[in-house]
């Protein structure tokens, strides 16, 4: 490691520590209505992950259904197609 990247290490460190203690010194409410709020901020976000995911399965499961029945219909497409092909082939082979 060189040493300029040490340094900044240390420093990034030192920053943390002095950010961190900072932070419960000067915090305007103690630490127990702070803990509160951060448990309820989790819980909400928790919550609110749940919903998103949820919606987002509903939204996933929507999308597949349409793109089998697309993916089916252009099967069927191409197999008429197919057909097409088979039929006309046959009548140049009789017309010949």
């Amino acid at each position: 490691m060189s040493r300029r990247s040490d340094f900044f290490i240390a420093g990034a460190a030192t920053g943390l520590v002095v950010g961190f203690v900072a932070g419960l010194l000067l915090a305007p409410v103690s630490g127990a209505i702070a803990r509160k709020k951060i448990a309820d901020e989790a819980a909400y976000t928790i919550e609110r992950a749940r919903i998103l995911a949820a919606q987002a399965e509903n939204i996933a499961e929507v999308v597949g259904r349409r793109m089998e029945h697309f993916l089916g219909r252009e099967e069927e497409v191409a197999w008429e197609k197919i057909r097409e092909l088979r039929e006309g082939l046959s009548r140049f082979q009789v017309e010949r």
